[in-house]
């Protein structure tokens, strides 16, 4: 799958008293992308925890190269790396408005069925839109 896109502007909400973005809001637009790209594909996850299906996060492994700053509009990407039965492997990244790497991220969800919490299969609907 090319990659995906998501644009964010930083809000004071997101950042400490001297305006750089707090290390964990990093996550929240990590996941927001994540969430829009799903979105584009046309896959609802409303639609999937009707269904008993569910994402979480596995893994993830994050760098922080350079502050973000109140104000700043963000590119966040997604990349699906790798598929696997019960998981999907991202790399994301943080782009600031100067086209610098603020932060990047490897990141594995896990596919569970939220009634038995446990993980299973990925939907064969999901998996024909990364191949």
């Amino acid at each position: 799958m090319k990659e995906f896109n998501w644009n964010a502007r930083v809000y004071y909400e997101d950042t400490d008293a001297g305006g750089v973005v707090y290390h964990a809001r990093y996550l929240a637009f990590y996941e927001r992308a994540r969430t829009e790209m799903l979105r584009d594909l046309g896959i609802s996850q409303h639609k999937l925890l009707q269904e008993n299906i569910a994402f979480v996060v596995k893994k993830m492994d994050i760098n922080y190269h350079l502050p973000a700053r109140l104000d700043d509009l963000l590119t966040v990407t997604c990349k699906v790396d790798q598929i696997r039965k019960a998981s999907i492997f991202f790399k994301q990244t943080i782009i600031n408005q100067d086209k610098q790497v603020v932060s990047s991220a490897n990141v594995i969800i896990a596919c569970v069925d939220i009634s038995k919490m446990k993980p299973c299969g990925l939907p064969k609907s999901l998996v024909l839109e990364f191949i």
